[in-house]
This record gives C-alpha cells, structure tokens and sequence, in this order.
C-alpha cells in the first residue's frame, strides 16, 4: 500500500511511523487510515436515484427558530418531543477557522412534525446562537488547549438515553467532552507529547474511555485506560465555577441528568455527562505497534442500571444511592443493587497495517473499582484528583487493575473497522478486512452474560475465529451498531446486526447474523446517486418516535446525507400513528428514501449520535 508504515514483512519503518503519526487528521492521515475511495474505485455517483420528500419551515406554532420538517402535518400541539443529535470530525477547509468537529440534529419529533433532513439543531439558535462548531471543542480552542484537527471521536452505544457525551482526541493528545445542549459537561485530559491518539471507545455505561495510541519514542502500540466519571447538577466539589478542565472536574449541567450520582465516581456506571477524566496508565499490546481502531463491550444493558420496579421505575440508580460510602452494601454480592452494574467486558483492538488484531480483558480493571466501591474500602475513593496516589489510582500505584491482553492474532489481510456486540447472550466481535469479508470472533465467557453473570475463568482459547460474512463490499472502512429493525421486535439489532460502509463499492450494507451469531448474510443495501465517497455511517435511535434514519458521511462531498429505510411512527399517533405510520417511499427498488443533505465545511470521517431527552 503506497504511504505505508511498514516493510514487506510487516515491521515498523520508523521513520515513515513517525512521519504518519504526524499527519493522522490530515489528508494524508485519512488516506492512509481509510484507503481506497470511491472515486479511485470508479464508484463515485453510482446507484438509482432516490425519492426526496419536501423540506418545509416550520413556522407556526415556533417561528423564532428555524426548522425543516418532511413528514406529517404541523399542529399546535408540541406532542412527545424527541430528538437525535450527531457529532461529526472533518478534516477543516480552514483550519484558522474550524476546529473539524460539529453538532447537529439528525432527527427530530415536535409539533406533529419529523425531520429526517440533517440540520442545525434549533436549540442552538434559540439558545445557545451556536453554528455548526462543536460548542465545547471552541471553548478549548479558545482557551488555547487544543490544536490541529481532531483524529478520533468516540461515544459508548446501546440504549437510548445513557451515552449524552462523547468524547473526540486532537493531533496534540488532549482528549476532551463534546455533547449537546443538554449534556455539555467540559473537562479535558493531555496525553504525554510521545504518545498519538488514533481511535476511542467508550465501555456500555460510560465508566472508561480507552484510546489507542502510537508510542512515537518507544514505536509501540497502547491502550490509554481512562477513568470516566458524571456529575449532576447541585453536586460541583468546586462550588460551580462553569469550567475545569485543569483538575479534570467540569460543570455546566442544567439539572440533575436522570438522577445521576450526587458525587463523582469514576469507573461506575453513570448517565454519560462526563465531567472527570483521569488517565489511569497503559496497556500495551504484543506484536501491534500501529493500532489503528478499536471497540469495546461490557454485556452490560444499559437498562438494569434502572429500577425496574416500583415508583422509581427507569430511573437511574445513582441519585438514591448516593453518597456511596452510606449505600455501598446494596451494590455487594447479594444486595439488591448487585445486579446493576458492568463486572468485565473486552476489547477489541486492530492494526491496519500489521494486520493484526489483539482481545484486552478487562475482568481485572472492573473487578478492583468495583471492589473499592463495594465494601469497606469506599472510604479510600473520596479523595479524588489528577495525581497518582489520589482516586482513582494509577496503574503504577495498584498495577493488580490493569487489564490483560488475552491474544493476538494474525488476520492475513487489512483489517479496516471493528465492532462488537453491545450486550445479548452471543457476544461477538466483527472484524472487517479491506477484501470485503466480515470475520466473526467469539468473546464467549470473557463478557457477562448481562454484564453481571461472570464465568470464574475462561480460557483464551474461547477468543476465536467462529465464521465469516463476503460479499459486504471492498473497503468496508465503518460498521455502525443497528439501532433499529422495522416492524421485527424479535430481533435485538445492536447484537444480532451490524451496518456496513463499503468505501470501495460506495454502499451500505446491513448485516443480519444467524442466532447462534456465528454466520450472517446481506439483508439490505443502500446506494444512491448523490453519494460520492462514501466512509462512514451511523444509525440514530428510535426513542419515544420511531424514525429509522441513517447518516452517512460523504469524504470528497463534503456532506452528510440521511437515508430513512422504516416507517415514521409517533408515540401520540397523530399524523402517524402505529402501528404502519407513515411509510418510505421507495423508488427505483431502493430500501430508503433520502432524507436529504447538510453541507460541511470540511471532509467527514467519523460520526457518532445520540438520543438527547
């Protein structure tokens, strides 16, 4: 591959190592990460035409504000509000201007109105006269914390509700929080100069983030392990003051987000309004020096940190069990909160290059915070701060936490994205090469089932090989977790689907795997005329309103562009009530409808997105 890092025999060129990781958020960078377009394929602008509904301002009962709405009919009742918003890295046409990460809302339910077209959000003219830029990553830039373009972002998935914030890493290694008008906590993390960021993932309930790294000095591969924590409103240790990114505590909640803890936790189960970062140490990984994506799974769903019963049901745990150091016996082996939180979980880490992958267990790391919070030594977790010997501890003060790095494997072509299940009884890990095949490994007994229910000690030879799926397109440079399956409850899709970019073919695929998770097949494929390089896609949720859309980035076009593949269906009824609603209206053969596009001022590569309450 021209511009490669490595030799013929896949070992590390040092100085074209060092030279790339200096240009992972720029053109060269993304070439280099995402390989072959569509343009250079011949498949730029391919595939039939798509039906495209009108976009009209919605002007009455809410005028100060603008909002394109496609389907429905206006009404003067707000009905059962929900919305999607989206996060998105790009690499800025003028980087004097942009910071290359944006916000905007991907769907969105009021007034008897959807909209699938990708949008500004209205709640940052009517609140907050924000534009396109990321509100948070300004405030860095302006503050003088970060430089360059972004190179990663990353946000956990699974429920609707759980993963407010997310998190997005810059060239010069800070890491900070990035969210919407809801959730904007701000707080920021700085990697040791040596060490390059080029891919995040956040565990189910946002207790860590883990970001691959390339050791510029040691030319060595990692996993930065960092401890998460939320914050809600009227808890601030540091008496509100709107911003601390140097002590890792930040606030700017408006309320208490769905009963979050009222202290700061890092490492437990919260509500995904991060407001402390700590960096716990490294992980490094054998036989990979250039890891390039990574994901992440605990098995934990995010709804059993809810009550399920009773006057308090679907509220978060953390409000009535706080403080910790008066509640912890609930949350102890046979206590009635045992149940309720993450005790393990794996990740999954891939070099391009090296044509590698390695599985990370992460039993050991959950397994102590756990036990520091759940006895006697919750005592020991009160002082919390950025230095080693203060909560939570770093690796070299309690080195027994750090996880374990199960295998590493050979995949005999590039790996190019990686997924894993979000929870269910078959957890998976999903591999795609850079040939066009999907490469099913097991992660039998090393997730919980349910996050909770561990198996005492499995042997890594569980970590294998299970199946393949051809036929998802060449360069398969994204794969989206499946939030949503039209009219089949049956299936769980964040578990038993994966959505597939194919760079190289300029299409989307859904892929549908067999119960036992070890085989899949193609179910649906969307490819459109307007789209002109393909590389990244995203799935939003369907909470309270159903809606179906898909965002895809365009690279070369500049744009990202919404496909609706399901029926609109709204909880009050209305203009679309249950159970048909309001169907697509697929022409040409097509499985979607377009819901439309949103130029960018930069190239997209990275997207993720949330339901914001």
């Amino acid at each position: 591959m021209s511009g490669d890092i490595v030799d013929s025999s896949l070992n590390i060129i040092p100085a074209q190592y060092t030279a790339m990781a200096a240009q992972l958020s720029q053109d060269a960078g993304i070439t280099y990460r995402y390989g072959p377009d569509a343009i250079s394929s011949g498949t730029a602008n391919t595939g039939p035409a798509l039906y495209k509904r009108t976009d009209t301002k919605l002007t009455s009962p809410a005028p100060d504000y603008p909002f394109w709405w496609q389907v429905g009919q206006a009404s003067s009742n707000a009905g059962s509000y929900s919305s999607n918003q989206g996060s998105i890295t790009f690499v800025a046409d003028d980087p004097t201007q942009r910071v290359g990460v944006s916000d905007i809302q991907v769907s969105n339910y009021m007034y008897n109105t959807f909209a699938q077209l990708p949008q500004l959000s209205w709640t940052r003219a009517a609140v907050t006269g924000g534009g396109i830029d990321s509100i948070n990553v300004m405030g860095y830039r302006d503050q003088g914390i970060v430089s360059g373009n972004p190179i990663a972002v990353g946000r956990c998935t699974g429920r609707p509700g759980f993963c407010a914030e997310g998190l997005v890493a810059f060239q010069n290694g800070v890491i900070g929080t990035f969210g919407s008008n809801t959730a904007r906590n701000r707080t920021t993390v700085q990697l040791p100069a040596n060490k390059v960021p080029t891919a995040i993932a956040m565990t189910n309930n946002s207790e860590f983030a883990l970001v691959t790294v390339w050791d510029t000095q040691a030319l060595k591969g990692q996993v930065a392990v960092i401890a998460l924590a939320g914050l809600c409103d009227g808890c601030d240790p540091y008496n509100g003051t709107a911003d601390h990114t140097t002590n890792g505590i930040g606030y700017s909640a408006w309320y208490n987000w769905w009963q979050e803890w009222m202290g700061v936790y890092p490492g437990l189960a919260n509500m995904g309004d991060i407001a402390f970062m700590k960096i716990l140490g490294y992980v490094d990984l054998p036989g990979i020096n250039a890891p390039t994506e990574i994901a992440v799974t605990t098995g934990m769903d995010q709804f059993k940190t809810l009550y399920q019963t009773g006057s308090k049901v679907g509220q978060f745990i953390g409000l009535d069990n706080s403080p910790l150091t008066n509640n912890w016996q609930s949350f102890a082996s046979g206590g009635a909160n045992y149940y309720n939180y993450a005790k393990g979980g794996v990740a999954v880490v891939i070099s391009k290059s090296e044509q590698k992958a390695a599985f990370i267990d992460l039993k050991p790391l959950f397994s102590y915070i756990n036990g520091m919070y759940f006895s006697s030594n919750v005592s020991q977790t009160t002082n919390f701060g950025q230095a080693a010997n203060q909560w939570p501890f770093t690796f070299d003060v309690q080195a027994s936490q750090k996880p374990t790095v199960l295998k590493t494997v050979s995949l005999g072509a590039r790996p190019t994205a990686v997924k894993t299940t979000v929870f269910g009884s078959t957890p998976r890990a999903w591999i795609a090469t850079q040939d066009g095949t999907l490469h099913i490994y097991s992660l039998d007994g090393f997730t919980p089932a349910g996050g909770w229910q561990m198996v005492a000690n499995p042997p890594a030879s569980n970590i294998a090989e299970v199946g393949t799926v051809t036929g998802i397109g060449r360069n398969p440079t994204s794969l989206a977790t499946s939030k949503g399956e039209p009219g089949d409850t049956s299936i769980e899709p964040s578990s038993q689907q994966v959505i597939v970019a194919s760079r190289g073919d300029n299409k989307i695929n859904w892929v549908r795997f067999a119960s036992n998770g070890n085989s899949g097949s193609v179910v649906r494929t969307i490819q459109h005329s307007e789209m002109k390089d393909l590389i990244a896609v995203e799935d939003a949720d369907n909470f309270a309103n159903q809606g179906y859309v898909l965002s895809a980035l365009d690279y070369a076009g500049k744009a990202v562009r919404n496909y609706r593949y399901g029926p609109v269906i709204f909880s009050d009824g209305g203009a679309c009530p249950g159970p048909t609603g309001c169907p697509i209206n697929a022409i040409n053969g097509s499985a979607a409808e377009y819901g439309g596009a949103m130029a960018l001022p930069g190239k997209p590569y990275q997207m993720n997105t949330a339901n914001v309450p």
